[in-house]
């Protein structure tokens, strides 16, 4: 009964919330103001989050752990004023206030001195939400875990996309959005923020389909809520239409006609579903010169970023996950294809040196920490599964100027890259799927995959997927492509652990539109490895 009381009145906070936040807009100083204000007030932010959200709940996991390194507010609050956000919180991880990938989600439990801190299902939400919808995340490195989006962090989110938007000349174009319905809350929450400014797709296309026939009559009722609010504002939000994944072509014609009739188009979707759109215009014969594609999910890599780019579109990667938002976007002045500008206004970031599972190399891994009290997690030094490269560069940007002069790139998944008993790391897997296969024997980037399977007797073997499409007569072939484009030390490891197999069939997407080179198969933990002698 508490449960349902609680989420009534969650609810109805929520629904009462929104009115407001649709009344309300953005405008391009007011977005450059916030930001200025956030950047020159980090640690006040940052303090004003660990005391009210953390010392102040007695429930809280980073309690517990500042305890453990005798660290009381005073402290910190020392710490930072001598010596600044980021190397306190160095400071922490090496005291042992941090929480890895696998504690955060609740795989293995918080163990530091010998003590073990247990942790419920909501230990890391934000206790400190007043007006937010339920929804959850991808779940593509296990299942999917319960985020709370609050209309005010939307608030917040939109003025950084503003300015990004803005530094790369999109604020005003035609825009449709190729992501799913609640409970994937992708689709809303880009809906939502950019409403706050007033620049609302024209065409929200959804790819997901729920297992058991689509999504659930609650979360109908919820999207149709917001549709019909946003509307009652004068906000003509879409309703969201049923584009599957092997009907880009509806999406690139839209894109298409949507730029010879206006002169622009901005498409908003994971890189994968990108490529697609990408080539479902190529065999159309259709030139998406004047197009913008901007997205995320997986790592925009050469060869997907070449094929979008092959189309005329101009690419933008953004980088976000759903317990916290926006955590970047694209330079204006990029690198390469995966340059992002660090939201620091938002979010602090430090590395720490981590060995990667069944691997004798170690990555220097992501640890965020929220600085706003409207994330839908708290972080306090968690370790994403992701690692990259950390580096300050005068690129001449227009994001530059608003003090974004972080820069990210070679962002990779350690986790999505390994499976139990091998790990591939992402040059050597993506180089083999993405570059020396399609070149060898034909298809693109999305024909080509690593899918873990298991036998009958639980095994587990790592097999090639091949697309129908691509014409290969020999299997053989592929194997001996396989081995002789991966390193030494990776031919070694697939040798000792598994044998691989080849698989004519279409690369498994997830069902939110994620097409990533190794599909990790579900399993319980303890399942085994074949081993080569099998």
């Amino acid at each position: 009964m508490a449960l349902r009381i609680a989420t009534a009145v969650d609810t109805a906070r929520f629904a009462w919330g929104l009115h407001g936040f649709l009344r309300e807009r953005l405008t391009l100083p007011q977005a450059e103001e916030i930001v200025r204000r956030r950047m020159d007030t980090r640690d006040v932010n940052f303090l004003s989050v660990v005391e009210r959200a953390i010392f102040a709940n007695p429930a809280s996991p980073y309690r517990q752990l500042l305890a453990l390194a005798g660290c009381e507010m005073a402290d910190l609050r020392n710490l930072v004023h001598s010596k600044g956000v980021e190397p306190a919180l160095r400071a922490l991880r090496d005291a042992g206030v941090y929480v890895t990938f696998e504690e955060f989600r609740g795989r293995t439990p918080i163990v530091r001195s010998g003590r073990e801190i247990r942790t419920e299902r909501t230990a890391f939400d934000n206790p400190l939400l007043r007006q937010y919808y339920m929804a959850s995340s991808g779940g593509v490195t296990g299942p999917a875990t319960e985020v709370r989006p609050d209309l005010t962090h939307a608030a917040n989110r939109a003025a950084q996309v503003m300015l990004a938007y803005a530094a790369h000349g999109v604020l005003d174009a035609p825009m449709a959005l190729w992501r799913g319905t609640l409970p994937d809350g992708s689709g809303i929450s880009n809906i939502l923020r950019e409403c706050r400014f007033g620049h609302v797709p024209e065409k929200w296309f959804s790819p997901a389909i729920t297992p058991g026939g689509g999504p659930s009559l609650k979360h109908r009722l919820a999207t149709a809520y917001i549709v019909l609010s946003g509307r009652l504002h004068g906000l003509r939000i879409p309703w969201p239409e049923e584009v599957r994944l092997d009907d880009a072509a509806t999406v690139a014609r839209w894109v298409h006609e949507t730029v010879a009739t206006r002169g622009a188009a901005l498409l908003r979707c994971h890189v994968s579903m990108a490529v697609r759109v990408a080539l479902a215009a190529r065999d159309l014969n259709l030139n998406l010169a004047g197009a913008v594609f901007m997205g995320g999910g997986e790592p925009p890599t050469p060869a997907k970023v070449r094929e979008i780019t092959r189309s005329g579109a101009r690419w933008i990667p953004a980088y976000s996950f759903s317990e916290v938002g926006s955590v970047g976007f694209g330079c204006a002045n990029p690198a390469d294809g995966n340059d992002i500008h660090f939201f620091k206004d938002a979010l602090a970031l430090i590395q720490h040196p981590r060995q990667v599972p069944e691997w004798d190399v170690s990555v220097d891994a992501f640890y965020f920490t929220t600085l706003l009290p409207t994330a839908p997690k708290l972080l306090l030094n968690v370790e994403s599964d992701d690692y990259g490269v950390v580096e300050q560069r005068a690129c001449g940007c227009p994001l530059e100027r608003h003090g974004f002069v972080e820069h990210l790139r070679n962002i990779f998944s350690f986790r999505k890259l390994t499976s139990e008993g091998v790990t591939i790391m992402g040059s050597d897997m993506l180089h083999l799927l993405e570059e020396v296969l399609p070149a060898r024997f034909g298809g693109t980037p999305l024909d080509y995959q690593l899918n873990e399977t298991e036998d009958p007797q639980g095994f587990t073997q790592l097999t090639l997927l091949v697309s129908p499409r691509v014409d290969v007569q020999d299997d053989a072939l592929l194997v001996e492509a396989v081995n002789s484009a991966l390193s030494g030390r990776v031919r070694t490891q697939l040798a000792e652990a598994r044998t691989i197999h080849v698989q004519r069939a279409e690369p498994i997407w997830t069902d939110r539109g994620k097409l990533l080179p190794l599909n990790l198969l579900r399993r319980p933990r303890g399942s085994h490895i074949r081993p080569a002698s099998g």
